[in-house]
C-alpha cells in the first residue's frame, strides 16, 4: 500500500471518532447527489450511485439523509447544482498530487486550491501534468484473519486483477466497474474487510525518507482534503512504517 493509502486509512479511523464525522458526511452526501444526478437514482443500474451510495451507508451517514440527496439529484427535490472538477499539482519533494472537487463556483475553488498548494510549499500544474501518474481502480482492505489461498480463490473469480501483501493488510485491487462484485463476494463468504473504494493509484512512487519531509507533504495533503469542496486527494508518495508512526503520534 502506497504511504498515501495507509495515511488516509489512519485519519479515516480517527475521523469516525471526532468532529471530522460531520465534514466526512457533508462530502459523502455530495457524492451520491452528483452521482445520482448523472446517472439517475436507482442504485442497481448506476453503478457509480451504488458504490457512493454503499460508502455513505459504510460511515453510517442515515438513510433519510442519503434519500434525500438522491431526490436532489434527480431534481425531484431542490439543490445546490454541483459538478466535478480536478486540479493537478506538486507537494513538496516532487510529490505528483491529483485533487478531486464537487463544486458549485469553479472560480472560487480553483482560486481556494492554488491558494492551498502555494501556502503549503507546494505549486498547481497544467492539466494533464500529473493525472497520467495515476490509474483508477477499485481497492479493498482486509486485515490478516483469513488465508491468502482462501481470500484468493473468492476474489479472483469476482473480477479481482490482484492481491498485495502489506504488511498487516492485504490489498486487493479491480478494475472500478467489478468493485461491487468483489465486494458482494467477499461478504457472501464472510470474509471481513476494512474499506472497499475507488480510488487512484500511483505508476511509481516518492519516497520520503525523513521525518521533516513526510510532515511538509502531509501539511499540504490535510489542507487540501480539509476543504469543504475537495472529495478526494491523491499522491504518489510513500513514507517507511517507522516514520508514519512518528507523524502520526
Amino acid at each position: 500500500m502506497s504511504g498515501h493509502s495507509k495515511w488516509a486509512t489512519i485519519k479515516h479511523k480517527k475521523g469516525a471518532q471526532d468532529k471530522a464525522r460531520g465534514k466526512l458526511f457533508a462530502k459523502l452526501i455530495r457524492q451520491v447527489e452528483v452521482a445520482a444526478r448523472e446517472g439517475g437514482g436507482d442504485p442497481e443500474s448506476n453503478p457509480t450511485l451504488r458504490t457512493m451510495y454503499q460508502k455513505a451507508r459504510d460511515s453510517s451517514v442515515p438513510m433519510d439523509t442519503i434519500d434525500r440527496a438522491i431526490k436532489r439529484g434527480t431534481g425531484e427535490l431542490e439543490g445546490v447544482r454541483y459538478e466535478p472538477v480536478s486540479y493537478e499539482g506538486y507537494a513538496p519533494c516532487g510529490v505528483a498530487v491529483y485533487v478531486e472537487c464537487l463544486t458549485d463556483n469553479r472560480n472560487r475553488t480553483g482560486a481556494d486550491v492554488r491558494n492551498v498548494f502555494t501556502k503549503n510549499g507546494g505549486s498547481t500544474a497544467e492539466p494533464g501534468a500529473v493525472a497520467w501518474q495515476f490509474e483508477r481502480k477499485g481497492v479493498v482492505i482486509l486485515p490478516k484473519n483469513v488465508e491468502e489461498d482462501d481470500l484468493m480463490l473468492v476474489a479472483l473469480d469476482a473480477g479481482a486483477e490482484d492481491i498485495k501483501d502489506q504488511g498487516d493488510t492485504w490489498e486487493v485491487t479491480s478494475p472500478p466497474g467489478e468493485l461491487g462484485r468483489l465486494r458482494a463476494a467477499l461478504e457472501a463468504a464472510g470474509i471481513a474487510f476494512d474499506s472497499a473504494d475507488i480510488t487512484m493509484l500511483p505508476s511509481s512512487v516518492v519516497p520520503l525518507e525523513s521525518e521533516g519531509d513526510a510532515r511538509k507533504v502531509l501539511r499540504l495533503i490535510d489542507a487540501l482534503e480539509d476543504h469543504d469542496d475537495v472529495q478526494n486527494v491523491y499522491a504518489n508518495f510513500d513514507i517507511p512504517d517507522t516514520i508514519l508512526q512518528s507523524v502520526e503520534a
